[in-house]
């Protein structure tokens, strides 16, 4: 029988700390959470390798690197309020619900938010409130957020998003063509929007109003 716990820190080593994933939190969060338990049965063997699983539905988990690299990117120190833009599987909601006060997350595929909202419960986490619906429009009546994470690729920026971040929240999301885009970092002060390019991505398209058309 495979261990999958060793293949899961065994994840961490390789995947992740040899690389540019330096924040501990980050590191501690993806050592603890069972990846297997987000994919179909079918993948769980492959569940650490790395790259993007499917999930159903025509969407996939991340591969480790990217949900660990954008979520470090958020810069989270326990307290703040994130808004995650497509729940999908629910394995990036459980990283940030490890690392954050609260979590709210939306996502358009009803099938989708109910597998993942089943899966965070039995795994024991209640600081998560799920939306069904177009997250492209955000959450508004939750805003402002310390934070956004969007785990789907953009054509632009969405406005939208812009206007739910804090002061000083920062937004972490993929933006360009829709089988190639370059991960951004938002980071709002007043007015302004400072905007860092962080590396280059393939994310599955983000549809709503404010994203792709289907």
């Amino acid at each position: 029988m495979r261990d999958l716990q060793k293949e899961r820190l065994a994840m961490v080593e390789e995947q992740l700390r040899k690389r540019d994933i330096v924040d501990h939190r980050v590191l501690k969060a993806m050592a603890k959470i069972p990846r297997q338990s987000f994919v179909p049965a079918d993948y769980q063997s492959f569940a650490y390798e790395d790259r993007p699983l499917p999930i159903g539905e025509g969407q996939t988990i991340s591969q480790p690197y990217m949900v660990a690299i954008m979520t470090q990117s958020l810069e989270m120190k326990g307290d703040e309020r994130i808004l995650e833009v497509g729940t999908g599987s629910g394995y990036q909601t459980a990283i940030l619900a490890e690392l954050c006060r609260l979590v709210f997350t939306v996502e358009r595929i009803p099938a989708l938010i109910q597998k993942a909202r089943v899966t965070l419960q039995e795994l024991g986490y209640r600081n998560i409130l799920f939306l069904d619906g177009d997250g492209t429009k955000g959450w508004p009546k939750k805003a402002p957020f310390d934070g956004i994470i969007v785990t789907a690729g953009a054509p632009e920026i969405p406005e939208t998003l812009l206007s739910q971040l804090a002061e000083g929240g920062r937004l972490v999301i993929p933006v360009g063509p829709r089988y190639t885009q370059t991960l951004y970092k938002v980071t709002r002060k007043g007015d302004h929007f400072k905007k860092e390019e962080i590396t280059g991505c393939v994310f599955v398209p983000l549809l709503g109003d404010y994203g792709w058309k289907e």
